[in-house]
């Protein structure tokens, strides 16, 4: 464990613990956390491959969901690599200047992962609520536009964090319990005031990822009233089908990030440090992982496309 620095860790760097108080099992830790990263780069990148190959797959759907396995690589690769190096080999040092890079690239990924769900739910909304005029609402200028919207917000509200991490002062423990850099974790390595840090982040998530829920929860209540009014059993089972994948995607998405948000913000000292922890590397590497499984099981389209394309790499 390196020892307490009060330089400026703007200067001096930052050093990552890893897991605390499970420092000794950090190498039995790498091997589950390693199988699901490669795990998560050969399903999403299998699944983009997919998509892009197989021209029946050029839908709104499958490009959203292209999106969102592009997303989930860049997101678990933003963490891994950094917390496997320091399960295996203990390289805890990271400067101040990678660590900001590292804490943009993960927030700017949750955000943007969020609000592609959104938009596969708007897809969904649109599919089934009005199937008439689904090509005419959702053409590829319209599908620019929402990728263009989604990377812009991701951006604007999670730069200005940079900023506000900037202006402080560091002249405390340069020590950050964690795997990665994340807002909260080096805000508090000032010595000063971090109010302001606080309650943007707060305000951040609010109107961003929980906006987002309450839009995505508003897009399923509307589909499902008009699932249960269509006329024949077999047409509300198929609805309901198409549906099965992306909702089972945000529960997996949502629920452990927000788990791991409530109890780091309320569970105290009711919960050990180490399970924040955990849960906090689990919702960025297992999403990634089960969310192609899922859609490779349940969507009939992808997994004939799968099969298609490795058909193809056999000749």
């Amino acid at each position: 464990m390196p020892s307490l620095n009060i330089t400026d860790t703007r200067l001096s760097g930052c050093f990552l613990t890893g897991i605390p108080d499970l420092e000794h099992e950090h190498v039995w830790l790498s091997i589950p956390f390693f199988i699901m990263y490669m795990a998560a780069l050969a399903g999403n990148s299998i699944l983009i491959s997919v998509i892009i190959t197989q021209r029946s797959l050029h839908e709104p759907m499958y490009l959203f969901l292209s999106m969102l396995a592009s997303a989930d690589v860049l997101l678990s690769t933003s963490t891994m690599p950094k917390a496997l190096t320091i399960f295996w080999w203990g390289t805890q040092a990271i400067s101040f200047n990678e660590c900001l890079t590292q804490m943009f690239c993960i927030h700017f990924l949750f955000v943007a992962d969020s609000a592609i769900l959104l938009a596969m739910a708007f897809d969904r909304y649109v599919a089934i609520c009005s199937p008439l005029h689904y090509h005419t609402i959702l053409t590829p200028t319209v599908i620019k536009k929402i990728t263009g919207a989604t990377l812009t917000r991701s951006f604007c509200i999670i730069f200005p964090s940079i900023f506000l991490l900037k202006r402080l002062p560091y002249c405390r423990t340069n020590i950050i319990s964690h795997t990665f850099c994340e807002h909260m974790g080096i805000a508090r390595l000032a010595c000063a005031d971090i109010s302001v840090n606080v309650w943007y982040g707060l305000a951040a998530a609010l109107l961003s990822t929980g906006l987002d829920i309450i839009l995505i929860a508003v897009s399923y209540v509307l589909i499902l009233r008009t699932v249960f009014h269509l006329p024949s059993q077999e047409a509300q089972r198929k609805a309901l089908g198409t549906c099965g994948s992306h909702i089972c995607v945000i529960l997996l998405f949502y629920i452990p990030a927000l788990f791991s948000v409530f109890a780091y913000r309320f569970g105290g000292k009711s919960i050990p440090r180490y399970v924040h922890i955990l849960l906090a590397n689990l919702y960025v590497v297992i999403p990634p992982m089960l969310n192609p499984v899922i859609y490779g099981v349940r969507t009939k389209q992808i997994w004939e496309g799968a099969v298609q394309m490795f058909s193809q790499l056999r000749k």
